[in-house]
């Protein structure tokens, strides 16, 4: 077994973290039309009671566009990462490894050291434009629109659980995914040209012959940059991607003596499928658990979702130990060390699981777990706080729509915008909003990692009043509870309700999104900010809103 195989296996891992978990914000616009906010008030409508609501105006707007604008940068750096990762990581395949020093001998037999180098070049630059002109496909096709729908919509995440489930399946052998041979022999037959157009249909050919392999890796990078939101996230994940696979083509080319320390292809490289596959499937069961939780079907909670990454990885454990065999494994005659190293690994990461089935936070993937909230035995939680706290107010009476969402650390939350802010000015106590989703991966993150903090948590459930508000929840309103928003659109669900409020009141589409305000004039005291996952500066911004209430 070559070190190449243990490179491939970190290498997926990281493009799955990556992808989602490091972004900045996690994106959703479900049906959304953007109205225009101007210093005077803007009025929202009720459908059938005839109330009329007032919004504020908000004076840092150019400040939350800024803030805005640095989320979306650097999802977008983010995504051209996990891209990149994912092309070295298709360096590996079956597909591609077998073609590369065959490619590069081509582009060096009889020809000069700078001019095999150029035409590398050539044919790595080509292998770029088809792939990113491919990203660009996926945002015309569906839209800018569609994309940011993506994220929340029940139908879609269910498909893509199915697109990634279908792929692992493929990974594992169960069947491979190609293109129709028409397509691949027309491709080859145009690369015997010669000139920049043979060297353009080569590029093709790779792609279209490679596609049974890579294939289900750029599926995964498109549903994830589709998912975030961000317009042009499908041409920078296919940038990187496609710059990732190019690299080694043009450097072999201007260093051919180099692919003799090239690890020889062997049956490692269909071991680095079979893990990849267990890695899809993994991956999938967080699409289902977003619907889950939409819908709130209360099927699929934490300990469920817990069970099932456990046995994967667990088989995953045994498959590189040898116990396991898939179709077109070649036989193991010996465990070498790189593999027994990663079989540690993976158990290692198994057992680590383990404890969540009680409630243990398991930070570092906590922004892929459903909340803590969703977990039915969970010691955690209660030795943190001491004692219970239910969704209630101190006059007793429940909170609207407790009965369907549940505060993160048994927090005091309001569900209901109007609701809280009444009872802020009850009380006399600002306003922490927290407009968070049920798909919201850096949302789940913050409040495992930075709420728990004890002055966090004291701070946030003593000095403030806070309302969390689900923009992708699904729940129907109730008719008098139905709103006209300022370009006569009616919104019927909750998500709907809370997303237009926070795009037309505050500028921002983006989750997590965290504002403070006086309740008496729903004036801002900070600027809003996103994921913060330093706790010492959101000490500092939740200090910020408290003297700027006192003031």
């Amino acid at each position: 077994m070559k070190f190449k195989y243990v490179i491939g296996l970190f290498l997926f891992m990281l493009m799955s973290n990556l992808s989602v978990a490091q972004n900045t914000d996690s994106v959703n616009i479900d049906e959304l039309e953007f109205t225009e906010v101007t210093p005077e008030e803007d009025i929202v409508t009720a459908a059938d009671s005839g109330t009329v609501l007032k919004e504020a105006k908000v004076e840092p707007l150019n400040e939350v566009k800024k803030a805005t604008t640095k989320a979306e940068d650097t999802t977008l750096f983010g995504i051209f990462i996990s891209g990149f990762v994912g092309g070295l990581a298709a360096l590996l395949m079956p597909c591609i490894f077998p073609m590369l020093p065959l490619t590069v001998s081509f582009f060096t037999k009889g020809a000069a050291k700078g001019s095999a180098f150029g035409k590398a070049a050539l044919y790595g630059f080509f292998i770029i434009l088809i792939y990113v002109v491919l990203g660009l496909l996926v945002t015309v096709i569906f839209g800018s629109d569609a994309l940011n729908s993506l994220s929340t919509n029940g139908i879609f995440n269910f498909f893509f659980f199915l697109l990634l489930v279908l792929f692992g399946a493929s990974f594992l052998g169960a069947f491979e995914i190609t293109l129709p041979s028409k397509w691949v022999n027309k491709m080859d037959e145009n690369s015997d040209k010669g000139g920049l157009a043979g060297l353009f249909f080569m590029a093709g050919t790779l792609a279209l012959v490679s596609f049974s392999c890579t294939g289900p890796i750029i599926g995964t990078l498109l549903v994830q940059a589709a998912t975030t939101g961000a317009l042009l996230g499908p041409a920078v994940g296919m940038f990187g991607f496609s710059f990732a696979l190019a690299i080694p083509f043009a450097l072999f080319a201007l260093f051919p003596s180099a692919m003799n320390a090239l690890p020889k292809s062997g049956g490692w490289l269909n071991s680095v499928k079979v893990v990849l596959g267990f890695l899809e499937l993994a991956f999938a069961l967080k699409f289902l658990s977003n619907v889950d939780l939409a819908y709130h079907w209360e099927w699929f909670d934490r300990e469920v979702f817990l069970v099932l990454w456990i046995t994967l990885f667990a088989l995953m454990g045994f498959y590189l130990l040898g116990k396991l065999k898939f179709a077109h494994d070649s036989d193991l005659k010996f465990l070498s060390f790189p593999r027994l190293l990663m079989a540690t690994i993976v158990f290692a990461f198994t057992l680590y699981l383990v404890p969540g089935l009680w409630g243990a936070p398991l930070r570092s993937v906590s922004a892929f777990l459903p909340p803590q909230e969703t977990q039915d035995f969970d010691l955690y939680t209660a030795s943190l706080i001491g004692s219970s706290n239910i969704n209630k107010t101190t006059d007793g009476a429940p909170h609207k729509y407790a009965d369907i969402f549940h505060a993160p650390l048994k927090l005091n939350a309001f569900f209901d915008y109007d609701e809280g802010i009444a009872y802020a000015k009850k009380v006399n106590k600002p306003v922490l909003i927290d407009f968070t989703g049920h798909a919201c991966v850096n949302c789940r993150k913050m409040e495992a990692n930075v709420w728990p903090d004890p002055t966090v948590r004291q701070m946030i459930n003593n000095d403030y009043v806070l309302i969390q508000l689900y923009v992708d929840d699904k729940t129907e309103l109730a008719p008098a509870d139905v709103v006209i928003n300022a370009k006569g659109k009616s919104l019927t669900t909750i998500g709907k309700k809370w997303s237009d409020l926070q795009a037309s009141k505050f500028n921002s589409n983006s989750q997590p999104f965290y504002v403070l305000l006086d309740p008496k004039t729903e004036q801002l005291l900070a600027t809003p900010q996103g994921a913060n996952y330093e706790i010492e500066n959101y000490k500092m911004f939740l200090s910020s809103g408290l003297k700027a209430y006192v003031k």
